[in-house]
């Protein structure tokens, strides 16, 4: 097993490498074609503004190569916080489009006017599941996860949500289309909680 964590700019790489290093998982943070194409897994990371990453993913010329080994060859993926979001088809945040593996779209965060709720959200929350998924382990009781966002992803296929969380509403806190995982939290930043998903995603996919 290797995994590729694509380094495109954006990202908290280091703490996603710490990770898998504790899971005694061979992993590499890079951009070159070559080690992302041999790779069994892909790890995209990513922080701040949609257009500024989709720009940077664009710059590196990787987009191709991630398109025919996440659609074509069906090369398991896991999108992390912007991740997650740069794989829908389109942002409120900008006017670039997304890569568009997934059916959904991003938009902002709605939360009542009244009442104490912050945007961005920042923090922990407990997340719902929506559906049983290799990735999750039926037997592992509440789980919860590190968040940091202002916009989140809807999902035009309600199949497509995995787990759910609440924010003024429910939230999309990640989704599972075959080979493609996207999580709206950082597994990274969330402990034993983390580590599992980590563990199953690259043990079960």
């Amino acid at each position: 097993m290797t995994v590729a964590i694509v380094d495109y700019g954006v990202g908290n790489l280091g703490s996603i490498r710490n990770m898998l290093t504790k899971l005694g998982v061979n992993s590499q943070v890079t951009n070159l074609p070559e080690v992302i194409a041999s790779a069994s897994h892909i790890i995209l990371p990513g922080v701040g503004a949609f257009d500024t990453g989709m720009t940077r993913l664009n710059n590196s010329g990787l987009v191709p190569l991630l398109n025919g080994l996440v659609l074509d060859k069906n090369r398991p993926i896991l999108g992390i916080c912007l991740g997650m979001q740069l794989m829908t088809a389109s942002s409120e945040e900008g006017a670039l489009p997304g890569l568009g593996w997934v059916a959904a779209e991003t938009r902002k965060i709605s939360v009542p006017q009244e009442g104490n709720l912050k945007i961005p959200q920042m923090g922990w929350n407990v997340v719902r599941a929506k559906k049983e998924s290799r990735l999750l382990d039926p037997e592992a009781g509440e789980q919860r996860f590190y968040f940091v966002h202002t916009y989140c992803v809807h999902c035009k296929d309600k199949l497509d949500v995995l787990l759910e969380t609440q924010y003024g509403g429910p939230v999309v806190a990640a989704y599972e289309a075959n080979n493609i995982v996207g999580v709206q939290f950082h597994p990274e930043k969330s402990h034993r909680f983390g580590m599992a998903l980590f563990k199953n995603f690259l043990e079960r996919f």
